[in-house]
């Protein structure tokens, strides 16, 4: 059988331009809002192209101890290089955790499929 997992690439965002970068402290505090924001091509830019895009964002948050991750935020980009209208893949997001876990974030490309990253958060 044949796992989905199998297609999300990963690697080091300051030297690949399609892995999400995460934006979010490495600590905060029980039920306290706090930005997280989710982008591409922070070190290396991506283009924006009919061509060549990123499509979307998914974000999950995988708790300590709970058994499935939960999405916390999709965000689309549909604007590609078409006329004056562009996008710029990042999305944010207020988030308010009372456990501590990890995040996940998988970005699409047109071209060169689905990318992943991760990051822990402590919640105290």
């Amino acid at each position: 059988m044949k796992s989905f997992g199998q297609f999300l690439q990963t690697g080091d965002w300051k030297g690949e331009k399609h892995v999400p970068v995460i934006h979010a402290p490495e600590k905060v505090k029980a039920g306290e809002g706090f930005e997280l924001k989710i982008s591409i091509g922070d070190a290396i830019g991506h283009p924006n192209t009919l061509e060549h895009y990123i499509a979307w964002f998914k974000v999950f948050f995988h708790a300590e101890g709970a058994k499935f991750p939960v999405e916390i935020a999709n965000f689309n980009f549909a604007a590609h290089g078409e006329g004056d209208n562009f996008t710029d893949p990042t999305g944010c997001t207020q988030v308010k955790l009372n456990k501590s876990g990890t995040f996940h974030a998988i970005s699409y490309c047109n071209i060169h499929g689905l990318w992943e990253n991760s990051q822990e958060i402590t919640v105290e």
